[in-house]
C-alpha cells in the first residue's frame, strides 16, 4: 500500500456512468426568530433559495469534481423542476442525454426549510418530499439500458445510486451488472435502505452503512466482530468481490473476497451535516477504482472525501485539489511552513477552490526587521494565504547584496519567516527571480515593496493575465537590512 498522498497523486481523468434516482434539492433559507401568533410553530421569514442536484445527480457532480467525465442515466418528470435539474447538470458538463423524461411522474424534489435562529448557524426546520416511488415501466427501462449500452465501451466504472425511488428495480440493476461485467467494467453500488439486496447480486462492490447493512441482513452489530459478520454475510449472499461497510467516525470496514476484513480508520472531524456523505463515499471509491488503485487506498480516499463533506452544511462537491490538500495535511506532509513547489501548487488550488485568495511575495529576508514584518502583515491582509518565496544562499550572493551576505543561512531565514504569524508558507528558489514559481502557483495577488513600480515587478504580466493584480506596499522609513548591517559594522 502506498501513502494516500502518493495514491491520490495517481488519480487521472476517467469516464464514469451513473445509474440511479435523481432529485432536486430545494433549499429555502430564512430567519426563524419568532413563533406564529395563530399556532405554536416557528415562522420562517424567507431570505433566499437555492436549487441543487441531489441523489444520483449529486454523485455525478462529485465524480466531475474528482476529474471524471460523467454520463447520467435516470428518469425525471416532464416539469419545471426537471428543466432546472438538467440545466444545473449541463452547466457542469454532465452528459444528460441518457435521462428519460416521463410526464406521468413528477421529478423528485426534496424541499428543505432552513432557519437561521438568532442569526447563527442554519438548521433544517422541515422538509417536503415531492416524489413517486413507482417502478419504471419496461419501456423506460429499455430506454435506460440502451443509453447504458451506448456508453459502456468507453467507461472505466459504473455507479448505481439507489434511493428506492423507482429507477433501480431488480430487473434494471441486474441488467446493468450483467452488461458491465461482460464489458469488464466494475460496478459500485450505494444501496437503498431496503431489507433485500437481491437486486445488487453480482456487483463489484456495495457501500452500505451499518444501519443499512443491519436492515438488509436482519443482524445487529454491537462490536467489531459483529461488523465483520455483517460484511461477510452480504459479501457471500450478494456474490460480491468487495464490500465497504461505512462506520461513521470509525471509518470503514473493507472486506474483499478471500481476504480478512480490514478496518480503514478516518480522521475525526466536527460533523455539521451528514447529508451527501454516502454519495461522496461512492464517488471517492469510483474515482479510485477507475484509476485501478488498490482497495485499501480507495477506501482511504473515500473516507477523507466523506470527512470533508460532513463539515459542510448541505451538499457540495469536494474538488480533487481540496481532497489532495486535506490528505497531505492528514499524513503530516504539510508540517511546519516550508513547502515544495508540488505541495504549494496543490495548496494554492485548494485555497482558490474554496473561494480564497493566494498572495505571493519574495525576497532575501536576511535580517528580519520591522519593515519586513509590516510588509508581510499588510500582504497577508490582501488574501487568504500568504506565500513567501525565499532566495537561496547562492541566489542572494548573485544579487550582489555585499560581502558576507547572506548573514543568515537559508535554513535560519526560513525558520524565522515561518515563526511570523502572517506567513502561511515558505518556499525557496535558486534562480535569480521567482518567475518559475509564479508561473506554477499562479497567485491572485503579487506583492512587492513601494520602492518598485508595477512594471518592474517580476511576474506581473503572468498574474494580471490570469486575472490577478500587483500590490505595492509602502516601506517603513529608515528600515532595511543593509542599513542594519552598516550600523552594526560601524
Amino acid at each position: 500500500m502506498s501513502s494516500l498522498t502518493e495514491a491520490i497523486s495517481n488519480l487521472k481523468p476517467f469516464n464514469a456512468i451513473v445509474v440511479g434516482d435523481v432529485m432536486l434539492d430545494d433549499l429555502i433559507f430564512g430567519d426563524a426568530d419568532r413563533l406564529s401568533p395563530d399556532a405554536p410553530v416557528p415562522v420562517l421569514r424567507v431570505r433566499r433559495s437555492e436549487h441543487r442536484p441531489g441523489g444520483a445527480a449529486n454523485v455525478c457532480l462529485n465524480l466531475a469534481a474528482l476529474g471524471g467525465r460523467v454520463s447520467l442515466i435516470s428518469i425525471t418528470g416532464d416539469d419545471t423542476e426537471a428543466d432546472r435539474l438538467l440545466a444545473a447538470l449541463d452547466a457542469e458538463s454532465i452528459d444528460t442525454a441518457g435521462i428519460a423524461r416521463d410526464a406521468q411522474r413528477p421529478t423528485t424534489v426534496k424541499r428543505s426549510l432552513i432557519g437561521l435562529a438568532q442569526h447563527r448557524h442554519p438548521q433544517k426546520m422541515f422538509r417536503l418530499d415531492i416524489e413517486s416511488t413507482e417502478p419504471v415501466t419496461e419501456i423506460v427501462r429499455d430506454r435506460l439500458l440502451a443509453a447504458l449500452d451506448e456508453r459502456l465501451a468507453t467507461a472505466d466504472v459504473v455507479c448505481i445510486e439507489d434511493y428506492n425511488k423507482g429507477v433501480c428495480t431488480t430487473e434494471l440493476c441486474q441488467a446493468v451488472i450483467e452488461r458491465a461485467r461482460a464489458a469488464d467494467v466494475p460496478v459500485l453500488i450505494d444501496p437503498a435502505a431496503i431489507d433485500d439486496y437481491a437486486r445488487y447480486r453480482g456487483a463489484t462492490c456495495i457501500t452500505p452503512n451499518r444501519t443499512e447493512a443491519e436492515k438488509a441482513t436482519g443482524q445487529t452489530a454491537d462490536s467489531p466482530d459483529d461488523n465483520a459478520a455483517l460484511a461477510r454475510t452480504l459479501l457471500e449472499t450478494c456474490e460480491l468481490d468487495t464490500i465497504v461497510l461505512t462506520l461513521d467516525r470509525h471509518g470503514a470496514l473493507l472486506l474483499e473476497a478471500g481476504a480478512e476484513p480490514t478496518l480503514v480508520p478516518t480522521v475525526a472531524r466536527a460533523v455539521y451535516d451528514v447529508t451527501g456523505a454516502g454519495d461522496m463515499v461512492l464517488a471517492g471509491l469510483a474515482a479510485s477504482v477507475a484509476n485501478e488503485l488498490p482497495w485499501r487506498d480507495a477506501v482511504g480516499i473515500a473516507n477523507a472525501a466523506a470527512g470533508l463533506e460532513v463539515e459542510i452544511f448541505g451538499v457540495e462537491p469536494i474538488p480533487l485539489t481540496k481532497l489532495h490538500h486535506a490528505i497531505m495535511k492528514q499524513e503530516g506532509r504539510l508540517a511546519g511552513k516550508r513547502r515544495t513547489l508540488e505541495q504549494l501548487v496543490i495548496e494554492a488550488q485548494a485555497i482558490r477552490a474554496g473561494g480564497g485568495t493566494v498572495v505571493f511575495t519574495n525576497g532575501c529576508f536576511d535580517i528580519i526587521h520591522t519593515g519586513h514584518v509590516t510588509l508581510l502583515e499588510k500582504a497577508a491582509d490582501l488574501g487568504t494565504m500568504l506565500i513567501v518565496a525565499l532566495n537561496t544562499d547562492d541566489s542572494v550572493r548573485r544579487l550582489g547584496k555585499g560581502d558576507g551576505r547572506p548573514i543568515n543561512t537559508l535554513a535560519d531565514r526560513a525558520r524565522v519567516l515561518g515563526a511570523i504569524g502572517a506567513v502561511d508558507a515558505v518556499i525557496e528558489f535558486d534562480d535569480d527571480t521567482p518567475l518559475k514559481l509564479i508561473e506554477a502557483i499562479k497567485p491572485d495577488v503579487l506583492v512587492k515593496g513601494g520602492d518598485y513600480t508595477r512594471e518592474a515587478v517580476v511576474g506581473h504580466e503572468i498574474v494580471e493575465t490570469n486575472g490577478g493584480r500587483v500590490a505595492l506596499i509602502d516601506l517603513v522609513d529608515g528600515k532595511s537590512t543593509t542599513g542594519t548591517i552598516e550600523k552594526l559594522r560601524s
